[in-house]
């Protein structure tokens, strides 16, 4: 299998989050708040709306008729896809919202937040000072469930059934609940995925950036970044890990093989539309490539690529002939290289 550039594409600012719009059109979320819409086949970009805060996250909900979009002021906005109109905004937490999603049906969102803040002698998080997980009615703005974790959660995704939801944070800690109950399933612990800093600060860095449930929802792929001893260069190991959950019965399953890996964050896990591979990106530190493919079922990586960009978020087209991967390039250090367009989104054959 191999992984072939195509197109590039040029966005305003990094790119965070990406989705597929009702027409097909890329849509996606940029560290200056613009809220842009790609045609893939042209490369036009149009500005749709602009947020007064970092966009991390942007949806189309269906049911609603609308765009969602998060923000690093904590808040949702509803917008209107035709104007562009903010018709309703919602301050879902006190903090940032991290990271979003929605489930399948586009019916209800999930948001993330919390600050890591020293809450002892051994650095250990300090405690919530609200919930770090909501889950939102998407017609109405209403908050359905909110649930508790330990700050600051990085990473939500929905079961492919939309019955559970994950949420994985700065510890390695991922929770799972039963939304038809509100029950926590299960609690998977792994060390893996943070360190502690011990070079130019002494804190701890990593977490789990990226979650995925299998296309079975019968086992959930993690990713993010190995343990670092310098929390400023990021340069812990490119990192994704699979875990069986049902029952509350959880057990690593299958790992990112050392040999197959180099170092850096990595902050995105997306599957192929059939399941059986699954792409992985991030911001490479040393090493070839910060894209990757693995066969889910082996875990062998199978194809990989040096993209030349941070990754945010990769997506596939919905054959699996294209895969997305978005973020942004280098700014450089002059003024002026400041004040030109930065995010991108690299559009990659898969053969």
């Amino acid at each position: 299998m191999k992984l072939e550039e195509r197109q590039e594409l040029v966005l305003p600012a990094q790119c965070l989050d990406l989705e597929s719009g009702a027409d097909g059109a890329l849509l996606a979320s940029c560290y200056d708040g613009s809220i842009v819409r790609v045609d893939a086949g042209s490369g036009a970009v149009e500005t749709v709306a602009k947020l007064g805060n970092i966009a991390s996250g942007i949806h189309w909900c269906a049911p609603a008729e609308r765009l969602i979009a998060a923000d690093y002021d904590g808040c949702l906005s509803w917008i209107d896809p035709g104007s562009g109109a903010v018709d309703r905004r919602y301050k879902a937490h006190g903090f940032w919202s991290w990271q979003s999603a929605r489930d399948a049906g586009g019916g209800r969102l999930a948001s993330v937040t919390g600050q890591y803040r020293a809450g002892g002698y051994q650095y250990e998080p300090a405690p919530e000072t609200e919930p770090s997980v909501r889950v939102i009615d998407s017609r109405s703005g209403d908050t359905l469930q909110a649930f508790g974790h330990v700050p600051p959660v990085q990473s939500v995704a929905f079961s492919p059934d939309g019955r559970h939801l994950a949420a994985g944070n700065l510890m390695g800690e991922v929770r799972i609940w039963d939304l038809d109950t509100g029950a926590e399933e299960a609690r998977i612990a792994t060390g893996s995925f943070t360190g502690w800093g011990i070079i130019k600060g002494h804190y701890y860095t990593g977490g789990v950036f990226a979650l995925h449930f299998a296309p079975d929802g019968g086992s959930i792929f993690l990713a993010g970044m190995g343990s670092t001893r310098d929390p400023a260069a990021g340069n812990g190991k490119q990192l994704w890990e699979r875990w069986s959950w049902r029952g509350g019965e959880t057990e690593k399953l299958a790992a990112a093989r050392d040999h197959e890996i180099g170092q850096g964050l990595m902050e995105t896990l997306a599957f192929r539309p059939g399941g059986g591979v699954f792409a992985m990106g991030g911001r490479m530190f040393k090493g070839d490539w910060n894209l990757a493919l693995f066969d889910a079922g082996s875990g062998e990586r199978i194809a990989a690529a040096n993209t030349g960009i941070r990754i945010s978020k990769a997506m596939w087209s919905p054959d699996g002939a294209l895969l997305y991967a978005a973020g942004g390039a280098n700014q450089g250090k002059k003024a002026e290289d400041f004040e030109k367009p930065w995010g991108r989104i690299k559009v990659f054959s898969v053969g």
